[in-house]
């Protein structure tokens, strides 16, 4: 059996390119949370995003019980795939899952820095932290199976969560995650308003329209006023990267994008030196 491991941060977005890079690979099974997917089913283990806390999470992840272990080997023992994908935090933690498994070490380790660019890792983990969404590389008739099975053995009410279908992946929403996090409109205009009386340049902040519904998006409306001839590009160029710095700082986002609109702009007759 050839072994890949995909290795990074939690959050990082490992689960939404799973699928890809398995095609890729053509790789037919993946471990990833806890579970054992087998030509986009699951076959055998319990995701470790159904747990309650962060310790049972990880405990799960690594298959730390030896039941939800042994479940794993045998049906990895009965559909001996040619190549499996294991996904992990880190590369000892992929170490630990193959040692529990009694599996060989992985012949390839790829972290997810190859595989997706800075930006987009930062965007996967501003939609882990603000809106608390997990992705399991399943279809959503295997998450909605595993949860009426675990409503009949422990009679809980776990369907509070609210699930989104992504392909051949779901999104789901842990009891662990601990909610979400919520940045008011007037903390976001406050930061823009400071950043942008900064420059001399800006006359005037007409309008901050922001959304947070997928990615940290906004866009601030301006009127300005330069010396006749000065090229209006490097003023605006400085601006978005002084809110760019200064969101990033405050809030602990990354902006995918900022958009700076000038609705209005004095002329004023340049002063020789």
């Amino acid at each position: 059996m050839d072994i890949y491991a995909l290795y990074g941060t939690s959050g990082s977005g490992k689960s939404t390119i799973a699928l890809q890079l398995a095609h890729k690979l053509d790789v037919e099974a993946i471990i990833d949370d806890g579970i054992l997917i087998y030509q986009g089913q699951k076959v055998a283990g319990n995701s470790a995003k159904y747990e309650k806390t962060k310790i049972q999470a990880v405990k799960r992840a690594i298959f730390h019980y030896a039941e939800h272990a042994d479940e794993v080997r045998q049906a990895l023992r009965r559909i001996a795939p040619e190549r499996l994908l294991i996904l992990g935090t880190s590369r000892r933690m992929i170490t630990r899952i193959t040692e529990a498994l009694e599996l060989p070490q992985p012949k390839e380790f790829i972290s997810i820095e190859s595989l997706k660019s800075t930006a987009q890792i930062e965007a996967a983990k501003y939609v882990r932290e603000t809106q608390g969404k997990h992705v399991i590389p399943v279809p959503r008739v295997e998450v909605e199976k595993d949860f009426f099975q675990r409503i009949i053995s422990h009679a809980q009410q776990i369907l509070s969560p609210k699930k989104e279908v992504i392909g051949e992946t779901t999104v789901v929403h842990p009891s662990f995650t601990g909610g979400r996090i919520h940045v008011h409109e007037q903390v976001l205009k406050k930061i823009v308003q400071i950043t942008c009386m900064r420059f001399p340049e800006v006359t005037r902040i007409q309008r901050t329209v922001y959304t947070f519904e997928d990615l940290p998006r906004f866009s601030v409306y301006l009127g300005m006023k330069l010396p006749f001839g000065q090229s209006l590009r490097p003023t605006l160029s400085a601006l978005q990267q002084a809110l760019y710095d200064e969101t990033s700082y405050c809030l602990n986002i990354a902006p995918a994008s900022i958009d700076i609109y000038v609705n209005s702009l004095q002329l004023k007759e340049a002063v020789d030196a």
